[in-house]
């Protein structure tokens, strides 16, 4: 299949992206690169210059709300492309609402909890709707543990779900961006099968 023809079919699909930090903001960027027409972001943070280590922000954007400086990068990559700012704090009462009309759904939190309450939100409220799940990336090397796993029809977890970052083993750019690219390449295998 030429690349026109993988522009012309993931141009139809919506995808959300929980979180614009180093996974949802890396992950935006492969799904925009690759065609997909709607992205939906949701994240409440503004750019920090410790973000830039990791995440696709430039200096000149800290200060910056996460999702316009989001949105105006990744307009660079693909002008047409149909970004949906949410600068909301994810929570049980609202991820539905948010994601209801998403293809897929990626998870791109810090914290566990919410990687819990937004898994099952999707699972409960949003039933059928694949949510992609980002767990373990900290440190560096040891590239060949990432990888990308099928839990059931709609759980996917892309890392190596152990290594937790922590002072001692921050995430860094190298592996960050490596599970990124790996929910971005779930979803495409996801959303190249649907009609």
């Amino acid at each position: 299949m030429r690349f026109s023809e993988i522009e012309k079919h993931l141009k139809k699909f919506k995808v959300g992206i929980a979180g614009a930090g180093g996974l949802g903001s890396n992950c935006a960027a492969a799904l925009a690169r690759t065609g997909v027409g709607t992205l939906v972001i949701a994240d409440f943070d503004k750019v920090e210059l410790s973000n830039i280590s990791r995440q696709y922000y430039f200096v000149d954007q800290v200060g910056m709300m996460k999702t316009d400086a989001l949105r105006e990068n990744l307009i660079r990559i693909r002008p047409e492309l149909n970004v949906v700012n949410c600068q909301v704090r994810l929570s049980e009462k609202n991820i539905s609402s948010i994601f209801n009309d998403c293809h897929v759904i990626v998870e791109a939190f810090d914290r566990s909890d919410m990687k819990q309450i937004l898994i099952e939100a999707v699972q409960k409220e949003l039933t059928g709707i694949p949510i992609i799940v980002g767990s373990g990336l900290a440190g560096w090397g040891n590239s060949e543990v990432l990888k990308s796993r099928k839990i059931d029809e709609t759980l996917y977890i892309c890392g190596d779900e152990m290594s937790e970052a922590t002072d001692e083993n921050p995430p860094l750019a190298p592996r960050v961006c490596i599970v990124a690219n790996m929910q971005a390449n779930a979803v495409i295998e996801i959303l190249m099968k649907k009609i």
